[in-house]
């Protein structure tokens, strides 16, 4: 075995998000001894537009008993937008995404991991990691000294301990977005339609109609019971090669945009403003190494094309920590790191490849958009087949399958584009 867990040498997790929090809660619950570490004290906020697919609450069934305990938004309606104007709204039969604030969602999470036994440490701000041969170390700015039979690292898009032990140099500025978000209070900006999920793909920030590509970006609105989340997200590389203004300037822009086509009240609040990094061109290509696993968006485990990230940051959260309960390499399967990518790659890695592809596919032309908001309307029964998917009801194995199958130019798209981004 790698190494054995005890009180003096526990399983460290760095980052008390959704990928960390679910990863100690499954380890402490299997008895293993776990430190959760985390560089804030808790309740503390995170940049994020905080929507999750409703088929979150089928893989993790204890999350519906506890999410009384904070501020839920559920919806089923979807308005979508292309570069051009064009739009439609599709509409499910039942909840399909579950609005949160972070600020409440991680509390909650890392309060469910506790009960179950791990210990929180707030207040660590790791800087440094070792990897030694029986151990791996972490070092806090302030000093403190961590060391575990394994680590899970949790720390984010920027994760040290990823940068440290080498198993990421650096994220390319097409493997990235920046999202420009504030989450305001609706008594100061207020969405006039909140049962409604708002999402217009290809956002040209300058309103200005072209031909040929598609803007790589994003812009939504995402209600919650009592505060509206609105941003503007671009891949990295677009915004520094083809926009020209700073990100605060943009979002005030867009929001005066939305109140005057009506589609909201009040303006822009500067202090709620929060521009961040995501990962969105598919996980890193070593995610995991002896005894280090990378989870959530230090693994790069985001969708290319939705940008959704917590629903994979507890699945990769669950299964890191399966695979490090689970022992070293006494049964021949390679060990953890090993293991885990089996884990991962067969639950999630088709999805999370697909959707990089269908990003780059669809914003290659802006007709492409236009031509999937209309399929959303005149082809009811793909667009339900992809709300089953959001709502739990089947696997995007079985969703993927259906579809190529009754379209087989997507088909043919996506070995192409699979051929050409191997090139």
């Amino acid at each position: 075995m790698f190494a054995v867990c005890s009180q003096e040498n526990p399983v460290l997790i760095v980052g008390a998000g959704p990928a960390g929090a679910t990863a100690a809660r499954v380890l402490a619950l299997a008895g293993v001894p776990v430190r959760l570490l985390d560089r804030s004290a808790f309740p503390r906020n995170k940049p994020c537009g905080g929507g999750i697919s409703i088929r979150a609450l089928q893989r993790f069934p204890y999350l519906s008993g506890d999410l009384n305990r904070i501020a839920t938004h559920y919806l089923s309606r979807l308005y979508l937008e292309g570069p051009g104007g064009e739009s439609t709204i599709v509409e499910s039969d039942a909840p399909a995404a579950l609005m949160v604030r972070r600020v409440e969602f991680d509390a909650l999470l890392v309060s469910l991991a506790t009960a179950a036994g791990a210990e929180i440490v707030p207040r660590a701000d790791i800087v440094q990691a070792r990897e030694h041969h029986d151990r791996v170390e972490l070092i806090a700015r302030d000093g403190r000294r961590f060391s575990g039979a394994a680590v899970i690292a949790a720390d984010g898009v920027h994760s040290i301990v990823a940068r440290r032990l080498g198993l990421n140099a650096g994220w390319q500025d097409t493997s990235v977005a920046l999202d420009m978000m504030e989450e305001t209070p609706r008594e100061q900006l207020r969405d006039l339609d909140p049962s409604t999920l708002w999402v217009a793909y290809g956002y040209d920030a300058s309103g200005a109609a072209s031909e040929g590509a598609a803007p790589e970006g994003y812009a939504y609105i995402f209600p919650k019971r009592d505060h509206v989340n609105i941003g503007i997200g671009y891949v990295l590389s677009h915004y520094r090669r083809s926009i020209d203004r700073a990100p605060y300037d943009l979002q005030r822009d867009f929001v005066e945009r939305l109140r005057r086509r009506g589609i909201v009240e009040g303006g822009s609040v500067r202090r709620n403003f929060t521009p961040f990094i995501i990962p969105v061109g598919g996980p890193l290509p070593s995610t995991g190494r002896g005894r280090v696993l990378l989870a959530g968006d230090a693994g790069g485990f985001v969708n290319g094309f939705t940008a959704e990230g917590i629903y994979y940051a507890m699945v990769t959260g669950e299964l890191a920590a399966r695979a490090v309960a689970a022992g070293g390499t006494e049964n021949g399967d390679g060990g953890p790191a090993r293991r885990y990518r089996r884990s991962w790659t067969h639950e999630i890695g088709a999805e999370l490849r697909d959707s990089v592809l269908i990003r780059n596919y669809l914003f290659a032309d802006r007709r492409r958009i236009a031509q999937v908001i209309d399929g959303a309307r005149r082809e009811r029964k793909m667009t339900a087949l992809i709300l089953d998917l959001a709502m739990g009801r089947r696997s995007y194995r079985n969703v993927r399958r259906r579809m190529l199958a009754s379209a087989p130019g997507l088909a043919a798209r996506f070995v192409w584009e699979r051929i050409r981004r191997r090139r």
